[in-house]
């Protein structure tokens, strides 16, 4: 590391100590673990994760998003101005597989990245963001690295011909070893949404999630076992139905987090808030009342950043609302403020769920931010 980008990353350290609104007001020590229905810290204390998802490094640019537009101490300054005190980092297998140079057009903005591979980048990222005080949830989000999701995509399994299991299961035990002396990485979300066909449990072992989680959890748990895991679920982490009756169990206790995602449904509105919580009570809310006590994460939700999209505005309310009632952590999708490229996306466009502006200097959704803050924090003791 260059004397030059040493000052940088210590620019870094003088923005972040900033004063912000926070989501989440207490100090958090790792690494985390879980208690009954809820995550505490290293002392015991209550966390709610209050997460941003900042894609990109599972993107055809292999280099989280914004590098190109702000210097990486600007971007981690919103984060913490939105208030957020974790973020969830996609990555691909193909990023881990490959780990090619980025693109010089990617990280712009900070020459001093220019000429390195994805996950030296990576690492900086990941460091400067431990330096925050922010909290890492490393998430793999596709096989081939591309815009997620889709039936036809190739990455609806945690596999494909390319990547198949034996390499799902290696780049995990490769990319947690190699941040498992920091402590800010703090979980591994293990495959993102869930799809073609894909079951819990069942008697085929190439649709049985079920299996092949608790598969890759003891991967994960095996090169740290100070990790949350967070297992999602069919049909695009949205079914949760049988995970009361067939219960992932890991090697190591008290470190399994159960993530389903949400969005604005497009086939049918909900008339109030009583038949929103009844859906999404029934999709997974019903897990903080059974045995064994699992957390639950919210690990995608959003809106477009006017919340004038159809539909969207009272559902994002309610689901703030849920959200709030049920203690639950969360992670926003996304922070970024402009497109990477990828399947129906165009370079450098404006990101119209993203909570940053295309500059990466301002609050893009500051109606978003603010229902953010009106959720509880600390959670209460169950």
């Amino acid at each position: 590391m260059t004397p030059a980008f040493v000052a940088l990353i210590c620019v870094a350290s003088v923005l972040v100590g900033a004063p912000s609104a926070t989501l989440a007001q207490q100090p958090i020590l790792p690494p985390l673990h879980t208690l009954g229905h809820q995550i505490v810290d290293a002392d015991g204390r209550p966390v709610r994760l209050a997460s941003v998802n900042w894609y990109g490094f599972d993107q055809k640019e292999h280099v989280a998003g914004g590098l190109d537009h702000a210097l990486l101490p600007a971007i981690i300054g919103q984060i913490k101005a939105i208030g957020a005190n974790s973020v969830r980092l996609p990555w691909a297998n193909e990023t881990v597989e490959r780990d090619p140079v980025v693109p010089d057009y990617a990280v712009k903005a900070n020459p001093r990245l220019r000429g390195k591979h994805a996950l030296q980048v990576m690492d900086i990222v990941i460091a400067a963001l431990s330096r925050a005080n922010i909290l890492i949830i490393l998430d793999n989000h596709m096989s081939r690295a591309d815009w997620c999701c889709s039936e036809t995509d190739g990455n609806g399994l945690w596999y494909n011909a390319e990547y198949p299991e034996n390499k799902w299961l290696a780049d995990w035990e490769t990319i947690v070893r190699r941040y498992q002396h920091e402590p800010w990485v703090i979980g591994a979300d293990l495959r993102n949404e869930l799809r073609n066909g894909a079951q819990w449990g069942g008697s085929d072992p190439g649709l049985d999630w079920h299996a092949a989680a608790e598969r890759g959890g003891n991967i994960v748990l095996g090169a740290n076992p100070n990790l949350l895991v967070m297992v999602e679920g069919p049909q695009y982490s949205t079914d949760f139905t049988g995970f009361a009756k067939l219960p992932v169990v890991l090697k190591v206790p008290h470190r399994l987090v159960y993530s389903p995602h949400a969005y604005a449904p497009t086939e049918q509105q909900f008339q109030d808030y009583d038949a929103l919580r009844q859906a999404y009570d029934a999709r997974a809310g019903y897990l903080l009342h059974t045995a064994p006590a699992v957390p639950l994460w919210v690990g995608e939700f959003g809106s477009c950043q006017t919340l004038d999209c159809r539909g969207n505005s009272q559902w994002f309310r309610w689901f703030i609302q849920y959200l709030g009632e049920n203690n639950l952590s969360w992670s926003y999708w996304p922070l970024n403020g402009t497109q990477s490229s990828g399947q129906g996306r165009k370079y450098d466009a404006v990101e119209t769920y993203g909570l940053l502006t295309p500059d990466y200097q301002h609050i893009a959704a500051p109606k978003i931010v603010e229902l953010l803050r009106t959720i509880e924090t600390p959670p209460r003791r169950r």
